[in-house]
């Protein structure tokens, strides 16, 4: 059970964006999602967005347009390690989001908030 309700609320942004989140702060359709709520999202966290930020969000965004499903934190330590390995790309995760794969990349990149995840 969730400690915050599932009320949907409406978020505007100073440019006029107008997206509904759930309780948590997740868009409640991620086809709402713009840039404009990305950087929203991060700034709220304190993450300001650079490149690799930038594809690690691109990257959810079409594994979930192709597959129907959000990828899971071990593929996007994959995708950062490249060939480096997997450790290498979960310490960049982590320092590109430090407060987590769902907390931070995943409601910044638009996604509903997941039921149940794995870690990787």
């Amino acid at each position: 059970m969730r400690a915050v309700a599932e009320v949907p609320t409406q978020l505007t942004l100073l440019n006029g964006e107008q997206f509904t989140v759930d309780g948590h702060g997740y868009l409640t359709d991620p086809a709402d999602w713009t840039d404009g709520f990305a950087e929203y999202v991060a700034g709220q966290e304190g993450i300001d967005l650079g490149e690799r930020h930038w594809a690690l969000i691109r990257w959810i965004r079409a594994e979930e347009a192709d597959h129907g499903v959000m990828p899971d934190a071990r593929f996007a330590m994959k995708l950062l390690g490249g060939a480096t390995g997997k450790q290498a790309g979960r310490e960049e995760l982590f320092r590109l989001f430090p407060y987590g794969y769902v907390g931070q990349a995943i409601r910044i990149a638009g996604m509903r908030q997941p039921r149940a995840w794995s870690t990787g």
